[in-house]
C-alpha cells in the first residue's frame, strides 16, 4: 500500500515562497530510520509525521539529517493537510502530541493560529568567531536552547547577511537568529532570519520555533505584546505573533497546498 504525502507552503498564500514541509499522515506508527530516509529523500527543512490518537494526533519531525524537538512551519502544514484533506472538520481544533508537549492549532478565518510553549533568552557571550562568521556588527547576542539570538544595527543587514557556513559548523553553537526592527513606515514590527547549519539547514527560510524566541526578546525590546513578523529569506514568510508574559506564544500564519503524490512502500 504506498502512503501519501502532501507538500505545503506555510506562513504564505503564495505558492514557491513561505516555507516549504511534507507531510505524511500514517495509519500506523513507522520506525524512526524509515522517517529520517523518507525526510532525506524529501530534503526540505522538515518532513511531519502524524499518527493519530484518540483524541489527536502524535507529531514528530525530522531535517534531512536530525529528528528536531519543535517545528512551527511544519506543524502549520500538519493542521492545514488535516483540514484540508478531510481528517479534521474545519470548526475542530488539531491537538498534537509532540516532544515538546501538547499544541494545539486552530483556524481563525484563513489563518492558522499555534499555541507554543516560549523560549526565553539570555545574554551571553559570542566567540569572536560568530561576529566573523556573519560577517556584520553584532548589537546585542543572547542563547536559548535553539542557540543564539543575534541581534543587529538594522533592517538592510538582516536581508544583506551572507555567512560563511563553514565557520559557523565549527562553533560549539552553529544556529543562529539575525534580527532588527524595521525600518520606519514598514507594516512589520520586526525580520529575522534563522541559519541553522547545525541542523542539516543552511538557511531555514521561515521558521515558527524562531518566533517562539524572538517574541520575548521584541516584547522587552519595544513593549508591545503583538507583533507583524517578516523572515527575511530569499522565500519569505509573515508571522503574527502575540505573547502576554505567559509560557505560552501564539503563531499565526497562511498555507497553501503545492504537491500531492504517494510514497511507494516496499519491504
Amino acid at each position: 500500500m504506498n502512503q501519501p504525502i502532501i507538500q505545503v507552503d506555510a506562513f504564505t498564500h503564495t505558492p514557491f515562497t513561505g516555507n516549504p514541509a511534507a507531510v505524511c499522515v500514517l495509519s500506523t506508527p513507522q520506525p524512526d530510520s524509515w522517517m529520517q530516509n523518507v525526510a532525506q529523500e524529501m530534503n526540505l527543512s522538515e518532513t511531519a509525521f502524524l499518527v493519530p490518537q484518540d483524541d489527536g494526533f502524535n507529531l514528530r519531525w525530522f531535517t534531512p539529517t536530525v529528528e528536531v524537538p519543535l517545528c512551527g512551519h511544519a506543524t502549520l502544514a500538519s493542521a492545514h493537510v488535516l483540514w484540508s484533506e478531510g481528517h479534521l472538520s474545519p470548526d475542530t481544533a488539531a491537538r498534537f502530541y509532540t516532544k515538546s508537549g501538547i499544541l494545539i492549532a486552530q483556524r481563525q478565518g484563513e489563518w492558522i493560529e499555534l499555541d507554543f510553549p516560549v523560549n526565553h533568552s539570555q545574554p551571553t557571550t559570542a566567540p569572536p568567531e560568530l561576529t566573523q562568521a556573519l560577517g556584520v556588527p553584532i548589537k546585542a547576542v543572547l542563547q536559548n536552547s535553539l542557540g543564539y539570538l543575534v541581534e543587529v544595527e538594522s533592517e538592510d543587514m538582516v536581508r544583506q547577511v551572507q555567512p560563511n557556513f563553514g565557520l559557523l559548523k565549527t562553533l560549539p553553537i552553529s544556529d543562529v537568529i539575525v534580527t532588527s526592527q524595521t525600518d520606519a513606515g514598514s507594516e512589520y514590527d520586526f525580520v529575522s532570519r534563522f541559519f541553522a547549519p547545525g541542523l542539516g539547514i543552511d538557511e531555514d527560510p521561515v521558521t515558527g520555533a524562531a518566533h517562539c524566541c524572538l517574541a520575548p526578546f521584541w516584547r522587552f525590546r519595544i513593549g508591545q505584546d503583538e507583533f507583524l513578523a517578516y523572515q527575511a529569506s530569499r522565500r519569505g514568510g509573515v508571522v503574527k505573533v502575540q505573547y502576554t508574559g505567559s509560557d505560552r506564544v501564539i503563531l499565526a500564519g497562511l498555507a497553501v497546498t503545492v504537491m500531492r503524490g504517494d510514497l511507494i512502500l516496499t519491504d
